[in-house]
């Protein structure tokens, strides 16, 4: 059977005071991180905060669109659409 796939959609904030999982926005998971938005240290830390709150290994999730902007797409491997909403859910 195959590994499962699941794209997310994600509103980010950077330069923020914390990082938090804000939580639904639309069809989109609203995340604010405190990194700026340079050097990729925000799409690292979005990354970090999601790897985190799914319980999964950061090596399962990639920014799949938005490198540069404000909504993004991270694919996520080894978990269906409905369990890691249920997880960020209980998360947010």
């Amino acid at each position: 059977m195959a590994e499962p796939t699941t794209r997310l959609r994600i509103k980010v904030s950077p330069g923020a005071r914390r990082t938090e999982l804000v939580g639904r926005q639309g069809d989109a998971w609203k995340v604010r991180v405190a990194a700026a938005p340079e050097r990729g240290r925000a799409n690292e830390a979005v990354l970090e905060l999601l790897a985190e709150r799914l319980r999964v290994a950061p090596a399962e999730l990639s920014l799949v669109s938005g490198r540069s902007g404000r909504d993004k797409v991270v694919e996520l491997r080894g978990l269906g659409a409905e369990e890691a909403n249920r997880r960020l859910e209980g998360a947010a």
